[in-house]
């Protein structure tokens, strides 16, 4: 789809160019950056055939998902990294693949996205600083892809906090209950990637890499302590989900015990006048209440005495409360950003 090229070095401001194939001229303290999209694999394996690429590596980046990694070959380091960002009901990943060597950077997306075009701008601020090596370009991938990581897990925090307000007013219906089962795949997922892509950052920083200065491993450390903080934050959004789901399963069999209770407490309300007209029913040849004018309103005012000592007795006891979770109100210190995660 499309393949430019920036030269870094020398005299010249980088600017992207597209790339017709032929040798580039690189300066001696200077390196190439070339950035494809590329959903069918020709101009990947254009690079491959002008660069020597290793097949596996090129196998790797036309997958349409692979972990994040990194993996060494003869003369050029491969990487994978996992950008990400929110979509419409789940979280979306883009595979970025990274060929670096000692003088060229290849970045490789399959497709054309937003994160391809936050990137590509990159350039101007590489250009500003001092930039030594393409490996500092690795670390402005990987830099660009963590800090699209906060806004993903802080909007998936607000999405549940409001599922947790409405879970305090009333109960969630089925699709409500769904969406947290979704939101909770998507969060053990994003963490599953997390621990992925702090692996790539710890072994970039810490191990003896080819085509890896040793002034560039604090920057990489530098992600590493960011993706620290999103692993921090993504386990409290694991809890708080958790915790909703608890919650909601808690507040139903409130609920459902409330009304069991206003059930028992009218079953026996209405049981009393139902037993004492049932005996009054029947076939006597001498009735009780036939001897006395006054039998049939005592026998009504003893029903209506009973039935209401019973009525008090339970309104007393709380059992003919109206069922409403109005009374509940969230504490403070609750919710995803006092567990651990920031604001």
């Amino acid at each position: 789809m499309s393949l430019v090229a920036a030269i870094y070095g020398g005299n010249e401001i980088p600017h992207w160019a597209p790339w017709d194939g032929a040798t580039m001229i690189v300066p001696q303290r200077g390196f190439a950056w070339i950035d494809v999209v590329d959903d069918q694999g020709n101009e990947i394996g254009r690079l491959q055939r002008a660069f020597g690429l290793h097949e596996l590596a090129v196998e790797d980046s036309m997958s349409l998902s692979q972990l994040a990694k990194v993996e060494l070959y003869e003369d050029h380091v491969f990487v994978v990294a996992k950008a990400a960002e929110l979509g419409a009901s789940e979280i979306e990943y883009t595979d970025v693949s990274i060929f670096l060597s000692d003088k060229r950077i290849i970045t490789v997306c399959r497709t054309e996205t937003a994160f391809g075009h936050r990137l590509r701008n990159r350039i101007d601020k590489i250009a500003g600083r001092n930039v030594k090596g393409p490996e500092y370009v690795v670390h402005e991938v990987l830099d660009l892809i963590v800090d699209d990581y906060f806004p993903i897990v802080q909007m998936l925090a607000d999405e549940v906090l409001l599922m947790e307000n409405r879970l305090l007013d009333d109960s969630l219906d089925r699709c409500e209950i769904a969406r947290i089962f979704q939101l909770r795949r998507e969060a053990v997922h994003f963490k599953n990637v997390l621990t992925r892509m702090s692996d790539v950052c710890n072994k970039l920083a810490s191990l003896d890499i080819p085509c890896v200065s040793h002034d560039a491993k604090p920057y990489f450390r530098d992600v590493l302590d960011h993706l620290a903080r999103i692993d921090a934050m993504s386990d409290g959004l694991i809890d708080v989900i958790r915790t909703a789901l608890e919650a909601s399963s808690l507040l139903e069999e409130q609920r459902q015990s409330a009304i069991t209770r206003q059930l028992a407490a009218w079953a026996a309300i209405l049981a009393v006048p139902a037993a004492i007209t049932g005996f009054f029913g029947m076939n006597f040849i001498d009735m009780p209440v036939k001897l006395a004018s006054w039998g049939s309103a005592g026998v009504l005012g003893m029903m209506a005495a009973i039935c209401g000592f019973l009525y008090w007795r339970f309104r007393r006891l709380g059992w003919l409360q109206p069922v409403s979770s109005k009374s509940a109100r969230r504490r403070p210190g609750s919710g995803f950003y006092q567990m651990g995660g920031h604001r």
